[in-house]
């Protein structure tokens, strides 16, 4: 009797080794205690270093998600299984190899789990070819990710819809859209952009579930698909109102929004989703499209990495900006659009004896029926919809060749210096520097007079932007952070940042000379600025008292409306003269 636990365990033993079944025994950090054979030969390709010693950490470049998932159940009693599929296409070492893998894990009690592991790349091929044989055409199927494509979306959401009335079905729409996909294709080529949309393909796959549909239909439908380019579409049967795929769309970021690991590139992208639970009066697939990707652009605008469940004012609020597209673009065609200049005054004493030592350039559009339009609200629009590199071209163009007249017609009482602002989207564009060389070449402009504008938050960005902002300074241009105090940098890393000027946003300036916090805030600014090198601009100087207080501070230049509202060309340069004939 005392051999037989003895014998029970080797037979134990005997069997692991021999089933061909990979197991493996974790614990609740993934340190495996206990594996297969089987369970080796399948880890082992994906573990260079040819360490086993956590399951967790072997997966981690494959399944970020994966802790997360096993301890979604932790807590629980009793026993409890759940299953999930791995792509380890882009890191197995043989092409023929297995390229997907299932893992189900069981929890055994509240510190041990068994994993079960199996390939999964011929279940998966079984798959996509039943998915395909129900489409019955490949060109509803995306080359790429292997999803179903626009067509697909569009007539399997006509079908529902026409389908809903006699079954009262509901179902919701989800409008994915990578945030600054453009950029990633820009920075790392096309092939590691592709590499991220497969990537992005099953992860969405693997963050729906069938306890989403919560429609008692047997034939209650979930597709996710590639829309185009780096937007993808959700559909959900049995969604009973926004909250519920509010829900979904929140875990659906969580997935999408881990680091997309690529050879040696960890990269990160956020997404935005439009949401559309439909009723009666949308019966046509296209409106409905539309309005789910019309919901994806608010939630873009509101700053990306979230949803936004779709509302009629949304609707009513794009017809407008398209409206307006079409005008401005026929405004950049006819040249109807002009630049104003508001003059940046020096104020410590060896810049005080000029009117004017600089001037910035901002754009206006007076629109022939409508009136002035704010630029917050037009620019906004070039950004969208792809002018505002026409438009910054424009503005850059217009604004050098004034200068060099300002320059011929006053010589030494002429401008030193003129500002010009950068937009995101600007900055994010590859061909930015070549464009203000030639600019700079066709007016005659010199490149020390010229400095171009970026927010503290643009300047703070990733590695592309700062890499642009030292091309930019290559060239002897200077550059300028504008509304400092209001981003997300601050005066301990503002070192790390490539720029000659800090310019103290308004916010702060309005109140210099009634707050005591606000006076020190622009106190350490222009203190720090100056330790790096760095001159300093006040923006929105408004009162004598704020431009006595900033002079007070040694801020070595101001700019508001106590000086001058924004001026013509012809305006501007009269601006000057008078001051110098009132100075002689």
């Amino acid at each position: 009797m005392s051999n037989q636990p003895q014998e029970a365990y080797e037979a134990l033993l005997e069997f692991l080794y021999r089933v061909p079944v990979a197991l493996l025994q974790v614990n609740g950090e993934g340190v495996i205690d206990m594996l297969n054979p089987m369970a080796a030969q399948l880890l082992m390709p994906l573990a260079p270093d040819g360490r086993l010693e956590n399951l967790f950490t072997v997966l981690a470049p494959l399944a970020p998600w994966l802790p997360g998932k096993v301890h979604e159940f932790a807590p629980a009693s009793g026993v409890v299984c759940e299953s999930m599929r791995i792509d380890i296409s882009h890191a197995a070492q043989q092409r023929h190899g297995p390229q997907l893998l299932s893992a189900s894990i069981m929890k055994l009690d509240p510190q041990r789990f068994m994993v079960v592991l199996a390939d999964a790349t011929r279940d998966a091929e079984r798959e996509q070819q039943t998915l395909m044989r129900e489409l019955n055409d490949a060109a509803r199927i995306d080359s790429l990710t292997r999803m179903p494509n626009r067509s697909a979306v569009r007539e399997t959401l006509q079908r529902m819809i026409d389908q809903s009335p006699a079954d009262n079905r509901e179902f919701a729409v989800l409008f994915i859209n990578c945030d600054r996909f453009k950029q990633v294709n820009d920075s790392y080529g096309n092939a590691v952009g592709d590499h991220i949309l497969r990537m992005i393909a099953e992860r969405l796959r693997l963050s729906l579930r069938r306890a989403d549909l919560v429609g008692s239909s047997q034939n209650a439908l979930q597709m996710a698909a590639r829309f185009s380019g780096d937007e993808f579409v959700v559909i959900l049967d049995g969604m009973l109102h926004g909250e519920s795929a509010s829900n979904v769309a929140r875990r659906i970021l969580s997935a999408l929004e881990s680091p997309y690991r690529i050879d040696s590139h960890e990269i990160v992208c956020s997404f935005s989703i439009g949401i559309v639970v439909p009723d009666a009066s949308r019966a046509d697939a296209d409106v409905l499209l539309q309005d789910a990707s019309i919901a994806m652009a608010e939630a873009k605008r509101a700053g990306g990495a979230r949803h936004a469940l779709f509302n009629s004012a949304m609707r009513e609020r794009a017809q407008k900006r398209g409206g307006m597209e079409a005008e401005l673009r026929q405004a950049l065609l006819n040249r109807t659009l002009h630049v104003e200049y508001q003059p940046i005054v020096g104020l410590r004493q060896d810049l005080g004896g000029m009117p004017a030592v600089g001037a910035e350039a901002l754009v206006r559009w007076r629109h022939p029926v409508k009136g002035g339009i704010p630029p917050m609200e037009f620019i906004g629009i070039a950004e969208e919809c792809g002018l505002i590199g026409a438009l910054g071209e424009f503005v850059l163009e217009t604004a050098c060749a004034d200068f060099m007249e300002w320059t011929q017609r006053l010589g030494a009482d002429a401008p030193t210096l003129l500002a010009v602002n950068l937009s995101r989207a600007q900055l994010a564009d590859a061909g930015l520097v070549q464009r203000v060389q030639q600019i700079l070449a066709s007016t005659g402009m010199p490149s020390a007079s010229l400095q171009l504008e970026v927010t503290e938050s643009l300047a703070a960005q990733d590695d592309v932007v700062q890499q642009r902002l030292r091309d930019l300074k290559a060239l002897g241009i200077k550059l300028a952070l504008d509304d400092f105090g209001t981003g997300y940098s601050s005066l301990s890393c503002l070192h790390m940042l490539p720029v000659d000027t800090v310019k103290i946003d308004r916010s702060f300036v309005c109140q210099a000379d009634i707050s005591p916090h606000h006076r020190v805030l622009i106190e350490a600014t222009v203190r720090v600025a100056h330790s790096l090198d760095m001159s300093t601009v006040a923006e929105g100087v408004e009162t004598p008292a704020q431009a006595a207080v900033i002079r007070e501070l040694q801020c070595d230049k101001g700019q508001g409306y106590l000086y001058s509202r924004p001026l013509g060309k012809l305006q501007f340069l009269a601006w000057i003269e008078e001051r110098l004939r009132l100075a002689a």
